[in-house]
């Protein structure tokens, strides 16, 4: 499902977080294998994808000197998830041999009135092509089986995945064919884009449910997790026993990598645990176990939810 399955173990090399994440971006399964419109990994044309061997020697010359990346975040406020998941591409694109990029979140207007953004346009041996990129973790809810694609939730209960489809489907990858946008896209001298996606992310299963299905047209190698409810965490824990500890929001995306004098004690889990509010929103929690030169590594995830999640089914 992407263009560098020999590189699968590169991301446990490096050790700068952006640096890991732009590899994770770059390396790791999409969420689906069947998808309404036509998946395309955008590094597919590039020459990377002949030389995987260069985008390696690339992706270790940042980890050695990750000033022009850290350089190209900061330049674009990338609070939000996906805005930093594109950014993260953006800067691959424009680094990636045989790859021409034309424009990235370029809005269409009608009247004054936004329709909506084009993630990336870009130009390779294959022609235009308007890229939709989204990163995306989804909750199997239950009691559902997990088989259909309306079954799994964002940690909020605000997005679900079959919803997030349907607009990327009804919305955003036809507007680059809309008048507005051809209107525009003559403008950049861009003709006739082919338009695609590239959905990204992790999808976690009820801990209490071992049988729970993937989606149907699941990817087979999906990155995946487990979740639990607030009040279900002591028995969880008994059964998974370890060193356990929250990420923060920025850092969802590659697996984890904790120095030892950022390593949290059992105490300092349980008194962060004990302080969190019964209502607060899901928390990403991950196992570490210890890996080399004092470093600590991501061995699984998992969401914890309030008692009362989903709070109510997106729709």
């Amino acid at each position: 499902m992407t263009p560098f399955p020999s590189l699968s173990d590169l991301p446990s090399q490096l050790r700068q977080p952006a640096v890991r994440d732009l590899a994770w971006a770059l390396l790791s399964p999409p969420l689906l294998a069947q998808t309404p419109w036509p998946q395309r990994h955008p590094l597919k044309a590039s020459r990377w994808s002949q030389q995987p061997d260069a985008l390696a020697d690339w992706l270790l010359s940042l980890d050695a000197d990750s000033h022009t990346l850290l350089h190209w975040l900061s330049q674009s406020s990338v609070r939000r998830l996906g805005l930093y998941y594109e950014r993260l591409w953006q800067f691959a694109l424009h680094a990636a041999p045989g790859i021409e990029v034309l424009a990235a979140n370029l809005p269409i207007r009608q009247q004054g009135h936004t329709l909506g953004e084009l993630d990336m346009l870009l130009r390779d041996d294959e022609g235009v092509h308007h890229l939709e990129l989204a990163i995306k973790l989804y909750l199997g809810q239950p009691p559902c089986s997990g088989a259909e694609l309306a079954h799994w939730l964002g940690p909020g209960s605000h997005d679900r995945l079959d919803i997030k489809l349907t607009h990327l489907g009804q919305h955003q990858l036809p507007l680059s064919a809309r008048a507005e946008a051809q209107q525009r896209l003559t403008e950049l001298d861009i003709q006739r884009p082919q338009a695609a996606l590239w959905l990204g992310g992790y999808l976690f299963y009820p801990w209490q449910q071992p049988s729970y299905a993937a989606p149907a047209d699941g990817n087979p190698t999906h990155l995946r997790g487990r979740w639990l409810h607030r009040a279900d965490w002591t028995p969880f824990a008994a059964h998974n026993p370890g060193h356990w500890q929250p990420l923060a929001r920025h850092a969802w995306l590659a697996s984890a990598r904790i120095e030892e004098e950022h390593l949290w004690s059992r105490e300092q889990f349980n008194q962060w645990l004990t302080a969190l509010p019964s209502d607060a929103n899901a928390q990403l929690l991950v196992r570490l176990i210890a890996g080399p030169q004092n470093e600590w590594l991501e061995a699984e995830r998992v969401f914890l939810v309030n008692d009362h999640w989903p709070a109510q089914t997106a729709d």
